[in-house]
Parts: structure tokens; sequence; C-alpha cells
């Protein structure tokens, strides 16, 4: 990597601040101007889109199975992304908060918050979708239901305990593991689709994991 390229890469906001204006001449190349220098762009910035493979299925109740997990994915997904804006935010602010007080009253008011903004919708989910809900929620924060509820207990334990795990006998601790459970790539599968599609808005997950890597095993068969 050549210095120009850590520069951008450590700095690229100091680079956009440069910037002066973007100009094209006669060639139809299109350069960029900065602090009067001039650079040629022969690209063009485009989002990144990812290559998905044809759906197939071996037989029509596979097929009914998919959908089956997409319309219930499609409906949960929602929640866990903002369960996770809703975490970030609540251990951001807890962060600047020094007396234990402070963090109390935070905490049972954020409680309060979640539960008015999930409990009603939450109700009206199957045990399947709750079960899919908690495994996003580990995929969007990193962190299980029952080690948030553990961590949080103050501020999350009656949302998670009286809403989720009582009403629908659920295991708290199941984690989002797509690279050996074939309904959680599935699941992983219809996310990236529907972010492609514009159906969910994408968050990035907190966990890691090669989606290519787990279609070659799932779909192709292919041994990493």
């Amino acid at each position: 990597m050549n210095y120009l390229q850590y520069i951008a890469l450590l700095f690229p906001c100091f680079l956009l601040s440069q910037v002066k204006e973007t100009v094209q001449d006669s060639t139809s190349i299109e350069y960029l101007i900065i602090e009067g220098d001039s650079i040629p762009r022969r690209a063009i910035d485009l989002d990144e889109v990812m290559l998905l493979h044809k759906l197939e299925f071996g037989n029509r109740e596979e097929r009914i199975r998919y959908l089956i997990l997409r319309r219930k994915t499609l409906k949960v997904y929602p929640y866990a992304k903002m369960a996770a804006e809703r975490l970030d935010s609540m251990n951001s602010h807890l962060a600047t908060l020094k007396k234990n007080r402070q963090k109390k009253r935070y905490t049972r008011k954020i409680q309060k918050y979640i539960e008015g903004e999930f409990s009603d919708e939450l109700k009206k989910l199957t045990r399947t979708e709750g079960q899919i809900l908690v495994k996003l929620i580990h995929r969007q924060t990193g962190t299980t239901a029952f080690d948030l509820v553990k961590e949080l207990r103050s501020g999350w334990r009656a949302f998670w305990y009286n809403t989720t795990a009582n009403m629908f006998k659920i295991s708290l601790k199941r984690e989002f593991d797509p690279v050996n459970v074939k309904e959680d790539y599935l699941i992983e599968d219809i996310l990236q689709r529907s972010f492609q599609s514009g159906l969910l808005e994408r968050q990035k997950p907190a966990i890691e994991f090669d989606f290519y890597d787990l279609t070659d095993k799932w779909i192709y068969n292919k041994k990493s």
C-alpha cells in the first residue's frame, strides 16, 4: 500500500474537505480538483452489491418452508434492528453518567420506553417468530438476549422475561449461528436478498461470518 492510499484510508474526511469541485473535460474524463491540483477520476463510486445465487428448491415443501421463514424474518428483523439501536444509544449515554443513581434512573426510563414501543407488537408474535427475533438480537448486538438481561438487569429484565421468555417459552440463550445451523443461514440469505431489494434497511451485524463461504457450504456442499 503506498503512502497516499494509507493517508486516504486513515483520513478520508481530510481528503474530502480538500475537494473543491469535480469537472469533466472534452475527453469525458472526470477530474477531482484538490487545492488546485487535478486528479483524473476513471471510476464511478457505487454502493457495494452482493452477487446472490439463484434460489432453487428440491421440492414444493422446501419452497413453502423458505417462504414461511421469509415472512417471519421480515416481520421480526425491524425489532432486532431497533433493539440494537436502542442498546447502542443507551450504552453511549450510560458512559456519560457517573452516579449510579443517574444510571438507574436512566435505565428505568429506557425500560418504560422500550416496553411501550415493543410490547404490544411482540404479543402478536408466534413462538417461532419470537425465537427468530432472539437469534436476530444476537446477530445485531453480538450478545444473547439472556446475557443482555444479565448485564442490563435493571433496564431489560421485565421486558425480556415478561414479554418474551414467559410468553413464547423460548430459549433466550439461543445464538445466531449460520455456520452450523442451516436455518440460520437461510435467515441470512433472506436478509441479504431483502437488503438488496430494499425491503429491509441494512444494519451491519455485530458478529462476523462470510456469506459466500456459507453459501458454498450449505448450497454447493463445498468444504472449507
